[in-house]
């Protein structure tokens, strides 16, 4: 077999033989639901479903912003994480999140191997101070929800010339070897980070800085489209399908940061109502903050703006209360937006700002819980530096400084190896044609209406 046959033989026979393991797993009893809350499994039910509907809501986001000729391959590789890490989620991803901890720094993989001890069900995960009150299978979809978009999230980045094959080996070895040692750390009430005091809500540091810092690895490692070096502007394929993907984003982000509280309750209440205020006010900042220095307010710098917002509360969402949610979006669109605008004075490529918007507002986010969070809204958490406790924010700075330096680290490493593996950037010709004719030999109806549209 030639090495060409064997590297596209090989994602079929790994996959081949996932699917025949699975049939020798024994089955198991399901659990018994009258230990368990209805109303908290009927909240988690729907916040996963919620949290879901933000992969296709990324899609259209990246999809509407990017050239004609690469919507459909931007859209494609967003989706896509929702089949590799669903499947590689039930072999080893939960476990290596969640399960018994080894030093603090992983989770034991056969501690939850194939699901085993997910759908019989344990109380409550390994060190947790009480028990769950949704069964640990909940708990385990629901987190799923948060794996499948983290790497999503890292296409904005390297848009327009990455390729497919590439890019799916990456979602495999980000998964496993960034997003679940940070969700252990993080997540899991044995993690190093969760000892050390941090309080990540939502998925600041894991979701957001790691993704982040991924995209600034990804391109520099990919380096620059031909059309950024000559720097010609491309106009965005389809603005409303941004607009689709904001309204999506911001309807799922609900369930992503309400359902972190994993119960229907009052924190739920409060984590809900923080989230749709920052949106809003980041929103209007990035908007204002651009006709304040002689821009159009534009749909794009409101969409964007909000996306900004939802990002920077995400760590905050529980710990903070409603009126400093205000000034954490808008604090926080205001330091994307220039980070944007001096990233468009330099040579890196990342093509939808997903560093700017992603990584920094991630870290604003993280900052600003060391700063406004407070025992009066969450009695689990901290008082911040506002309420008398500047040790917490020098915490909360401490572990956004270890999160950025492995993520990038790691995640470089993974882009490196990748190249060394498989053809990571597709070639010039590709570029120049389009990724959704070279790498999918599908077309999106929009170029070929651009092409033949007559000018009014």
């Amino acid at each position: 077999m030639s090495r060409v046959t064997a590297k596209r033989v090989l994602p079929f026979l790994l996959l081949a033989a996932v699917a025949v393991i699975s049939i020798f797993i024994p089955s198991v009893a399901m659990f018994d639901d009258g230990k368990y809350s209805a109303a908290d499994m009927t909240f988690i039910l729907v916040a996963a479903a919620l949290v879901f509907l933000m992969t296709p809501g990324l899609a259209f986001f990246y999809g509407g912003m990017v050239h004609r000729k690469n919507v459909i391959s931007t859209m494609m590789k967003s989706l896509v994480a929702a089949g590799v890490i669903s499947v590689l989620w039930v072999v080893v991803g939960f476990s290596l999140c969640f399960g018994d901890s080894i030093g603090g720094f992983i989770g034991n993989p056969t501690t939850f191997l194939f699901f085993k001890n997910v759908v019989s069900s344990v109380p409550q995960l390994q060190g947790a101070s009480a028990p769950l009150t949704i069964p640990l299978l909940l708990f385990a979809v629901f987190q799923l929800m948060f794996a499948i978009i983290t790497p999503g999230l890292v296409v904005g980045a390297v848009a327009e010339r990455i390729r497919f094959t590439a890019y799916v080996l990456f979602i495999v070895l980000f998964g496993l070897l960034v997003y679940a040692p940070l969700a252990h750390w993080t997540w899991h009430p044995n993690g190093f980070l969760f000892k050390m005091g941090v309080l990540d809500f939502a998925g600041g540091t894991v979701v957001h800085i790691s993704a982040g810092c991924a995209a600034l690895a990804g391109a520099l490692v990919l380096k620059r489209r031909k059309s950024h070096i000559e720097q010609k502007e491309i106009p965005p394929a389809n603005v409303p399908y941004v607009l689709i993907g904001t309204g999506l984003l911001w309807f799922g982000w609900f369930g992503f940061n309400a359902g972190s509280a994993l119960a229907a309750g009052p924190l739920a209440i409060s984590a809900f109502a923080t989230t749709n205020t920052a949106a809003g006010a980041a929103g209007l900042s990035w908007m204002f903050f651009d006709v304040m220095r002689g821009k159009k307010p534009s749909a794009l710098g409101f969409c964007i703006g909000a996306v900004v917002g939802l990002v920077a509360i995400t760590p905050a969402a529980g710990f903070v209360a409603i009126p400093q949610s205000i000034f954490i979006g808008v604090f926080a669109a205001i330091v994307s937006n220039l980070a944007v605008y001096y990233k468009q004075k330099s040579t890196l490529d990342d093509t939808l700002d997903v560093f700017p918007c992603h990584g920094i507002g991630g870290m604003v986010g993280m900052l600003m819980t060391g700063v406004f969070a407070t025992k009066s809204v969450n009695g689990a958490g901290a008082d911040g530096l506002l309420y008398g406790n500047p040790s917490f924010f020098f915490i909360q700075l401490k572990a956004m400084l270890i999160v950025v330096a492995y993520s990038f680290t790691v995640s470089f490493a993974i882009f490196k190896f990748i190249s060394l593996v498989l053809p990571l950037r597709v070639t010039s010709e590709e570029e120049e044609l389009g990724l959704d004719t070279t790498q999918h030999n599908e077309e999106y109806a929009g170029q070929l209406h651009a092409s033949t549209a007559v000018p009014a």
